[in-house]
């Protein structure tokens, strides 16, 4: 039961937090049906309507179906019908990545909230704003194994940044408005409500909470003034400091402050997996992408780096590769609005807690004013140092190799779309090769255009997601990037698509085989491709993606051939009033380059099979000689 507590009232300050009109037009709205007597799943609905709630992407059974009589009379509240709940949960994803906003997903008890717990573990690893509402057996049956009863809130507790169980009607606005002020306010992430379906019919007095009190829930948003100064005191020493920024800067919605401090300083910035479109691709300070499959200039870059300023980052392991080996000369700045992260993988010199966007512009402040320490920060500092990182992307750029006359090479696939579709669109990819070289080959100017799965690494992903963010933004192209595998999990959200007017465009990488798992055999397992062939391409085609795209009401559409390639995305890109399939047969054994093999020193990337940058080893024997040096003096 959710139980209400008594303390200090929680101001939103964040850089998500709906904006002061926003606020009163959710009180008015609050106010006008205050003392109404109604439903719980009545007073459900009003709360979704009061918390600002646009879209809900759901699926009704048993337990849940109370709420859906009232939601159906919303003039407030969209709810599109989903084919599976992972749909709905990733949909609620994609919304909520495109917009910034919260996303909404809804299922009933039991397999229908299961069903949801992929995509809240999902939202969990990558700081998704999302709540999930679910349905549950009455309250008198809890704990009895009743028929659909599933305890979810035990099941999710790990994979929430908070959940509830209501079984009081007259507790569920407060919880709504808390469930939208946690998952929204300092480090995002999915809270999930259960609510007892006795709770949903009882009757009750609906009253909109004027405001959210959560004693002990307090994000620190804004950073402490001695860490900028010990955080500019570092930059002033360095000589060749990296901007590693992560996805904590999207979601902040500071990557105009990114941009000024990088251009104020001159310093150099790598982007994560979940950063890509936090700084302009085409910005010559920009290195890429860093990692398992970055760029070796981002790579190199952090490995030779003397300081880190990592802003929204968690040091994760397809970043460091071999921790011990991770930037072994650098010194770390790590601010992070969540404290569990700092100092969690490696240790921070100067931790700074606090929103991104607010640190900053506070360090953007120190600089400008050009006080002390802080007036040694400027371009002409790290100008030799920009230079060579501008040089190593120069002369390892990320790239490819044709395997023949004829072969269509799904990265020249996925570098088309990106190049005739423009960075004002948004492109959501599944996981796997397809997935790195989505992030390699399209140039991001903007955030909010870049959508994946890049923490739990979800196969199914892309379509729903792809589907949610076209809900959200509906003026922008949204295509979604997915492979043969991934796009056979979650195909059945096309008819969702087509009944709900979602013209989303789908290219499906067919290299007929789960494409990763095949490089690393390759790579690793002597070439033994244990059950990995899909048999989606030339020969079998089961299924054939055209005729299923056909079955569905969309668009199907084939190209297997270079010479083919431009006309049919420019085909797919002038049809708008459906979705969109196309199968694209590409070569088999293409491989995504360059890559850290798992668990070793990022010193060892390789830029192609058994082949490394020469000068890249020879200054890494170089690196290793020195931190030995330091070693052995302490």
């Amino acid at each position: 039961m959710a139980r209400r507590t008594e303390g200090q009232t929680v101001t939103d300050t964040t850089s998500s937090a709906p904006s002061p009109a926003a606020m009163a037009r959710r009180s008015e709205a609050g106010r006008a049906t205050t003392s109404a007597q109604v439903t719980g799943a009545k007073s459900l609905v009003l709360s979704l309507e009061c918390v600002g709630a646009e879209v809900v992407f759901g699926i009704p059974g048993g337990a849940i179906l109370p709420a859906y009589d009232p939601l159906m009379d919303s003039t407030k509240v969209r709810h599109i019908l989903v084919r599976h709940e992972q749909g709905a949960g990733h949909a609620a994803e994609g919304y909520a990545s495109a917009t910034g906003k919260v996303g909404v997903c809804m299922a009933t008890s039991g397999p229908g909230a299961t069903n949801l717990v992929t995509a809240i573990a999902d939202a969990h690893m990558d700081s998704v704003p999302m709540v999930a509402i679910t349905g549950q057996v009455a309250s008198s049956s809890i704990g009895t194994d009743a028929f659909q009863e599933a305890d979810i809130r035990g099941i999710t507790m790990p994979i929430t940044k908070h959940n509830y169980l209501v079984t009081d009607a007259a507790e569920i606005p407060r919880v709504i408005a808390e469930a939208f002020h946690i998952a929204s306010t300092g480090r995002p992430g999915p809270v999930l409500v259960d609510i007892s379906k006795d709770a949903l019919q009882a009757t009750t007095t609906f009253e909109w909470p004027p405001q959210v009190s959560l004693p002990g829930y307090h994000p620190v948003t804004r950073p402490h003034a001695k860490q900028i100064r010990e955080a500019v005191r570092l930059m002033a020493e360095s000589r060749q400091p990296v901007l590693y920024v992560g996805g904590g800067v999207i979601r902040a919605g500071a990557h105009a402050e990114l941009r000024r401090l990088a251009e104020l300083t001159g310093i150099p910035v790598v982007t994560t997996l979940m950063a890509r479109g936090a700084f302009p691709d085409g910005h010559p300070l920009h290195l890429g992408m860093p990692g398992m499959h970055g760029s070796v200039a981002a790579v190199t870059g952090l490995q030779r780096s003397d300081l880190l300023i990592t802003i929204g980052a968690r040091f994760d392991d397809r970043v460091t590769g071999q921790l011990s080996s991770f930037a072994p000369g650098a010194k770390v700045i790590h601010a992070d609005i969540d404290p569990a992260e700092i100092s969690k993988n490696r240790v921070a010199d100067v931790p700074i807690v606090g929103d991104a966007k607010a640190i900053l512009g506070e360090l953007i402040a120190a600089i400008e004013a050009g006080e002390g320490e802080a007036a040694a920060v400027i371009p002409d500092r790290y100008r030799d140092w920009a230079a060579a990182t501008t040089r190593w992307s120069q002369e390892y750029p990320v790239g490819y190799t044709s395997h023949g006359e004829g072969a269509l090479m799904p990265q020249q696939v996925i570098e088309r779309i990106g190049q005739i579709a423009g960075p004002e669109a948004v492109y959501a990819a599944g996981v796997g090769q397809h997935q790195m070289w989505a992030a390699q080959f399209i140039g991001y100017e903007r955030p909010n255009s870049w959508l994946n799965s890049g923490g739990a690494g979800t196969m199914g992903y892309s379509v729903p997601a792809a589907m949610g963010a076209k809900v959200g933004e509906p003026d922008r192209v949204v295509w979604a990037i997915d492979g043969d595998g991934c796009f056979q999990m979650t195909n059945q959200e096309l008819a969702t698509c087509v009944i709900n007017d979602i013209p989303i465009k789908v290219a499906v990488i067919n290299n007929s085989s789960l494409g990763m798992v095949r490089q690393w055999q390759s790579l690793f397992y002597n070439e033994r491709y244990s059950n990995t062939d899909l048999h989606t391409s030339v020969g079998s085609r089961i299924p054939d993606f055209v005729k299923l795209a056909d079955a569905y009401g969309c668009v199907g559409l084939r190209c297997e051939r270079p010479e083919d390639l431009d006309a049919t995305i420019e085909q797919a890109m002038a049809i708008n009033d459906r979705p969109v399939v196309i199968d694209f047969v590409v070569e088999r054994d293409a491989m995504v380059w360059p890559m850290v093999p798992a668990g070793v020193s990022n010193d060892a990337i390789q830029i192609a099979r058994d082949e490394a940058p020469q000068w890249d080893r020879e200054e890494s024997e170089a690196i290793e000689q020195s931190t030995d040096a330091d070693h052995d003096g302490q």
